[in-house]
This record gives C-alpha cells, sequence and structure tokens, in this order.
C-alpha cells in the first residue's frame, strides 16, 4: 500500500533524504522535474513537444525550482515556454537562483524562452498565446492553513487567478507541481484563490490532503514522481491508501480439499418486518454479499414469517428466528457475527442489539456492527457497552457516527481521519466510516484509506452489501480491519463494474459485480 503523508511528514522525508541520504537538493529538484516531464508526455500521449507551448509559473520556493527545471526540460524537446516568475530574483535562495540562472542563460541561445518578472509584465503577451499546458509551480506542501477560505496575498493570489483564468478562457490542461497551489497537503482546506488542477504530479508519496474537503476538486487526476525519496523514510505513515494487492492478499482463497464449515462461518442479525414496513431486503443484500465474496456457510436471524422469502432469494442461507437461546446457539458455532442491517429502530429491536452484547457467545467472537445496531447502542452507556466487545468493527457513515460520537456532521467531514482514529482508539474498537474517502483506522497502526468505487454506490443497501463482504472475509481468516479494507476495495470495484453495465446502479448489481471484481484479480491459469 502506498503511504498518505500529512505536510509535516513529507517534510520531515524530505529533509531526511537531504541529510541523512546524502541525497542533495539539486538531485531531487532535477527528479522531480524530469518525473513531471515524463508524466506529462504520457497523459498528452505525444513522443514530440515540438510545436506545443506552455506557460509555467513560479513562486520563490522549492516548487518554483521544480517548475524551473521542467522549463528547461520543456525546452530541450522543442517546447516553447513562457516563464512567470511571481518574485524578483534577488529573493530566491541558493538552489533556486541557480536554477533561474540556467534558464536566464538558456535564452540567450533559444528562441523558446520567454522570461516575464511578473504577471503584469506578462499578460499583454500571454493573452495572445495558445497554451497546452499550465504550468503550476507556485506553492508547494509547506502552506498551513487553519481554516478554508483564507485569502492569499500578492503575488502568490496573482499566479493563481492567473492560471486559472486562462484556463477558463482557452480549456488548456492545468498542470499542479507537487500540489494544486493554494491547497494544505494536510487537510485538504483550500485557500482563496486556489488552482483547480487537471492533474496533479505529486513528489515522492501521496499527500492527506488530496482525499479530504477540497482536495477531490482541486487536485484532478493525480500522479505520483518518484524522486528518489525512498518508502523506508515513511516507514511509520500515520496513513495507506488500499491497494489491488492488498485486497488480494486479504480474500483469501478456498484450499481444494476445504469443506463449507473451513471457509467461513456467518451469522446475520438483520432484517425486521412490522405491520407498516419490512426491512427484510437489507438482510438479503448482506447475506447475498456474503454469499458471494466466498463464505462457506451462512445462517441469517430474522423473523421467522420471513423465512419463505429468504429461502427464495438465498437458498443456501440457514435461517433462523429470533429467539435468543437460538442465537447464541449460532453465535458459538459462527466465525464471525453481523448485527444490524435493517433490522429496525423499534424498542424491540433495540432492547435485542443490547441482549445481545451481553452475551459472551457473541461479544467474543469478530463482531460486526452496522445500521440500526448502531442506533440501539448511542443512546446510552456506549461506552459500556462497547468495552464488552473483544474484537468488534462498527460500519457508519457521517450521520451514524455523528450520534455515536455526539460531533457534529460538519466538524466530522472537515477531517473524518483523525476523527475515526481518535473513537477508535478511546473506545477500543474497530472503525470503518463510509464516504470520499471510505476511512478505516483501528485500535492501533496507520488508518486506512479507500477510493475505490464511485458515486455509483450512493444508493440504498450499499452499506448493507460492503458489511456482508466484510463478515464473510473476516469469517475465513482476516483481521476485522484487514476485512473492512479489503472489502471496502472490492466493493468500490464491483461498483465500478455495475456502472459500466448501467449509470443507474442498485445494490443488487453490485453484489452481482462482486464476483466479477474478484475474478479480475484471480484469474485462474489455462
Amino acid at each position: 500500500m502506498l503511504p498518505v503523508v500529512t505536510g509535516p511528514e513529507m517534510q520531515k522525508a524530505d529533509k531526511a533524504a537531504i541529510e541523512l541520504l546524502h541525497i542533495g537538493e539539486t538531485r531531487l529538484m532535477e527528479l522531480a522535474g524530469r518525473e513531471c516531464l515524463r508524466i506529462i508526455r504520457e497523459h498528452l500521449q505525444t513522443d514530440s513537444f515540438s510545436g506545443t507551448s506552455f506557460l509555467v509559473v513560479c513562486g520563490k520556493g522549492n516548487n518554483g525550482g521544480d517548475g524551473f527545471v521542467l522549463a528547461r526540460h520543456l525546452i530541450n524537446l522543442d517546447a516553447s515556454v513562457d516563464l512567470v516568475l511571481l518574485y524578483p530574483k534577488a529573493v530566491l535562495q541558493g538552489i533556486n537562483r541557480e536554477g533561474l540562472t540556467i534558464l536566464e542563460t538558456y535564452r540567450e541561445h533559444s528562441t523558446n524562452l520567454r522570461i516575464f518578472s511578473s504577471c503584469d509584465e506578462a499578460l499583454p503577451s500571454i493573452a495572445e498565446t495558445s497554451y497546452d499546458g499550465l504550468i503550476d509551480a507556485i506553492a508547494g506542501t509547506g502552506l498551513r492553513l487553519t481554516k478554508p477560505g483564507i485569502a492569499l496575498p500578492s503575488p502568490l493570489c496573482d499566479g493563481i487567478e492567473l492560471i486559472n483564468t486562462l484556463h477558463e478562457k482557452t480549456g488548456a490542461l492545468t498542470i499542479a507541481l507537487d500540489i494544486p497551489s493554494g491547497l494544505d497537503a494536510t487537510t485538504g482546506c483550500s485557500a482563496s484563490p486556489s488552482i483547480l488542477a487537471g492533474i496533479t504530479v505529486t513528489m515522492a508519496f501521496l499527500k492527506r490532503g488530496f482525499y479530504l474537503n477540497d482536495g477531490p476538486d482541486c487536485c484532478g487526476e493525480v500522479h505520483v514522481a518518484e524522486i528518489s525519496i525512498p518508502r523506508f523514510l515513511v516507514s511509520l505513515p500515520s496513513c495507506l491508501m488500499i491497494d489491488q494487492e492488498f485486497a488480494a492478499e486479504h480474500f483469501i482463497l478456498r484450499d481444494p480439499a476445504s469443506a463449507k464449515h473451513t471457509n467461513g462461518k456467518v451469522l446475520i442479525i438483520a432484517g425486521s418486518q412490522t405491520e407498516d414496513a419490512s426491512m427484510v431486503g437489507a438482510a438479503i443484500l448482506s447475506a447475498r454479499a456474503a454469499l458471494k465474496t466466498g463464505a462457506g456457510y451462512i445462517c441469517l436471524s430474522l423473523p421467522i414469517t420471513l423465512a419463505n422469502t429468504i429461502h427464495h432469494a438465498i437458498p443456501e442461507a440457514v435461517v433462523i428466528g429470533r429467539d435468543i437461546a437460538t442465537i447464541l446457539e449460532k453465535a458459538s458455532w459462527a466465525d464471525t457475527i453481523l448485527i444490524g442491517c435493517g433490522l429496525g429502530r423499534d424498542q424491540n429491536s433495540i432492547n435485542l442489539v443490547r441482549k445481545l452484547l451481553t452475551c459472551s457467545e457473541i461479544t467474543e467472537k469478530k463482531l460486526i456492527l452496522d445500521a440500526d445496531a448502531l442506533y440501539a447502542i448511542s443512546s446510552t452507556g456506549l461506552s459500556e457497552i462497547l468495552s464488552q466487545c473483544n474484537n468488534v468493527l462498527l460500519t457508519p457513515h457521517y450521520g451514524e457516527f455523528s450520534r455515536l460520537s455526539d460531533i457534529p456532521t460538519e466538524e466530522i467531514a472537515s477531517d473524518p481521519i483523525e476523527a475515526a482514529q481518535h473513537f477508535a482508539r478511546q473506545h477500543g474498537v474497530h472503525i470503518l466510516l463510509k464516504g470520499n474517502p471510505t476511512i478505516i483506522a483501528g485500535t492501533d497502526g496507520p488508518v486506512l484509506l479507500n477510493t475505490s468505487g464511485t458515486e455509483a454506490l450512493a444508493t440504498a443497501g450499499s452499506g448493507d452489501v460492503l458489511s456482508g463482504m466484510i463478515d464473510a472475509l473476516a469469517a475465513k481468516g482476516a483481521t476485522l480491519v484487514n476485512a473492512a479494507a479489503a472489502a471496502a476495495w472490492f466493493h468500490g470495484r464491483a461498483g465500478d463494474l455495475a456502472s459500466d453495465i448501467s449509470s443507474l446502479v442498485s445494490s443488487g448489481m453490485v453484489v452481482d459485480t462482486i464476483q466479477q471484481a474478484i475474478e479480475e484479480i484471480f484469474q485462474r491459469e489455462e
């Protein structure tokens, strides 16, 4: 999994590369510029820059230095470059001043380079130029914002507005070096104004702010540039990005000699029916998802009057009623227990959840609490209830998490990683906080982030499907954290595949594409 670092973590790694590994700043900057060139070339799908034109706007820090290097390499490949300096040469530090000096010498030998000492000086000329790319090399990861919308001073705002305006008028591709200027690398809060990039070429590691608050809108498509800052310099990153390899590693395949009871025994306590409403669909979705994810044996507890409905939808499932003794007998048998999908919020349902969570047959197992089970425990005695559970995963969306934590949803949304991690460690539980990104926080270790999937998953029953998938993976042997992380990735990929089939995606369609998502990774050898 790739590290996802904060601004301070990135600066610490950068400093360690220079001081501990003796990788000089000049070498790092040169690698950054060359990698940016490679990624731009791949994005534009061109082998030749002849006839292309780029605007490069540079600040005074190392981000501007990266821009100087990129400008030089573009010129070397016959591109035309207009370089806009936001600060006079006198304020540039040694390595950056050297980079500008090289370009000034280039200008004596090349007609493909124009250098402007300010935005005002550049405006008459660039207004008449058609650009293939607008390069943001204004401000890097050092920007810290105490709150969103803070106004940036001139000349930073002048450079940002110049790029954004040109993009709006011409549609030219905006390319941010390392991070869109104006964006906080840690929180994802943006200043006013901020660059709205088409692509972001970030140095060494992904940044946490790309995925929070304004980050997704500012960054566009993100590419990581390998600049020789090794992974071991962030050996304990605060966050990791879940990827296909991780998901595959924690999807435990069936042994050829295995039996049903060795491939994960799942108990799902879900679904409800009253005189006014039925939520049996939630139980069906979670159980079908567990089945599609490879659970060997599924037992579903719900009002026994719904048994025929379940047998018709999922003939593989064993159905039991809501008798406590019967549930506890099956709980002793199960590897993993899921409680809550469509369970209902009436007093009887709340009492059932609270009663079950006093029983060691339940609390000593891998336990997943979702949906209405979260509602049942959120009113009173939360800490006492959770303290009885040895190994529990909560799977709330922001609204449910707000009810559990007594934190407003707006405050959670401003820093969901910190909110989830604090709650997990405070209560000794694991959290899967649904959203974009989905956040998995355990009682220790880094926070895991998942960005697979699209808005196609924003549909009723999507959470029930995810919980069933987690249940199956945990029952087959994965830890709850790893099961949650792998299931989130496969769930997202199944959503992607379902949206390819239809723009109007239902949770049932997502269930139907789970197997396809799995088969993409585990193709059998002919």
